[in-house]
């Protein structure tokens, strides 16, 4: 038994670690690209809800029938909902077709954000996932308004109390 198992780890040592494995892993790195596949998916933070698909393209946003610039005027949302693109060395890769509803700005920027972010984990899930995964874009903000209950002025805030 001993001559059997020194045999199995004699005959697996030498393929582990070979010169052979670091050019399947560049070519792995320059098949990366399916720029030709769409993808779709929904994102939500808060009471914001973003139906996305991405698109093969030239970097085009639309955005309830509206321009990025237009449907987000402030910089940091902007911003925010590229960093998917950015991370993964994207921008201008994809176009972003995207139907928002509900909440505000920020909650619906963020929604935004959640869903390129799983449509381009759908895409390519070998190469995008990890780098997604590792920046926090496919985590679902669960925080959300709490709601008021009955006696308080708002959810935790109650009366001023008065001894006499």
């Amino acid at each position: 038994m001993a001559q059997n198992t020194e045999e199995l780890n004699t005959s697996e040592e030498p393929t582990s670690f070979t010169s052979e494995s670091a050019p399947v892993q560049e070519t792995g790195e320059a098949e990366r690209a399916p720029l030709t596949v769409p993808g779709a998916a929904i994102g939500r933070r808060k009471r914001a809800r973003a139906r996305v698909r991405i698109v093969p393209g030239s970097g085009q946003w639309t955005i309830n029938g509206r321009s990025l610039e237009e449907y987000f005027p402030n910089k940091l949302h902007q911003q925010e909902v590229n960093d998917p693109f950015t991370l993964l060395d994207l921008k201008g890769a994809y176009d972003v077709v995207a139907r928002i509803d509900g909440g505000g700005p920020s909650g619906q920027s963020g929604a935004l954000r959640l869903g390129i972010s799983r449509a381009l984990n759908e895409i390519d899930r070998d190469h995008n996932r990890p780098a997604l995964k590792k920046a926090g874009f496919l985590t679902r903000d669960a925080r959300a308004v709490e709601r008021k209950k009955a006696g308080l002025k708002k959810a935790r805030k109650a009366p001023q109390y008065s001894k006499r």
